[in-house]
């Protein structure tokens, strides 16, 4: 890990009931294969020591002990639905080690809904110890973290307006069915796009597989992996249907990228 490299892992792939379904005995759930097994929907960015943690996951303890993280140093909030948030409770253990507030950074409405949803953390009702040390820091545009540029990038989920992130040459975009002009006019010149793609049949908040596909191609990374993937997708069979340059993401998955020096600050 160094100030010039992104270092990026796919912490979780699936969909928001996770993979394998709770009873659930369909080809894929019962598979051996370990691409088929996804955890909630999230990912590391690790630069210069820091480690950005997009998205607090139901299954975030379970991830973390899976990759041995030991630090985390900001958390990017793509929005509140459930399986995006409620791993809340486990950045605790990340305080018992570094002491200090973890600082929490999304759109105001997710920031409020975080409050909201969590205000055990954020009344002061408990002894310190007993929650999580978290600061919120609401976001509208463009920002830096450690001297690295984040770019917010606002998409419809449904009727929802979540956000994508964009940092350097990598961009993040899991929970959406439309992206505005206006956001694709950011996503120019990407090595690495993550991009939701729920299943092959259509829905009515997610990209399925072939939206995702032609979404994947008007934006133009050099390479797209597809996430949120439901129990629908096995792995080593339907990868063979994709097109070059698109892959379906898979937990563990992890790549370097370079950071050239106008990304930084």
């Amino acid at each position: 890990m160094s100030a010039t490299t992104l270092d990026i892992t796919i912490l979780g792939s699936g969909t928001s009931t996770g993979v394998p379904v709770i009873g659930c005995d369909c080809d894929v759930c019962t598979s051996n294969d370990p691409h088929n097994k996804r955890t909630r929907c999230s990912a590391l960015l690790s630069y210069a020591g820091h480690n950005l943690l997009i998205d607090t996951a139901t299954d975030l303890r379970q991830q973390a002990l899976r990759e041995g993280i030991r630090q985390i140093d900001a958390v990017l909030y793509t929005h509140s639905h459930a399986d995006h948030m409620h791993g809340i409770d486990d950045l605790r253990s990340f305080n018992f080690r570094h002491r200090g507030s973890i600082p929490l950074y999304g759109s105001p409405r997710t920031l409020e809904r975080v409050r909201d949803n969590f205000d055990y953390i954020f009344a002061n009702l408990e002894k310190p110890g007993y929650v999580p040390r978290l600061s919120l820091h609401p976001i509208e545009d463009d920002f830096y973290l450690f001297e690295q540029k984040i770019e917010p990038i606002a998409l419809e989920h449904g009727g929802m307006q979540v956000y994508g992130y964009r940092c350097g040459p990598f961009a993040y975009l899991t929970d959406c069915n439309g992206i505005p002009e206006a956001s694709l006019l950011k996503l120019s010149g990407l090595k690495l796009l993550v991009l939701d793609g729920l299943r092959f049949k259509p829905h009515d908040t997610h990209f399925n597989i072939s939206q995702a596909i032609e979404m994947a191609k008007r934006i133009g990374a050099e390479r797209t992996l597809l996430t949120h993937l439901s129990h629908d997708i096995d792995h080593r069979r339907d990868s063979k249907t994709l097109p070059a340059g698109i892959e379906f993401a898979y937990d563990g998955f992890s790549c370097s990228l370079p950071l050239s020096p106008e990304a930084r600050k």
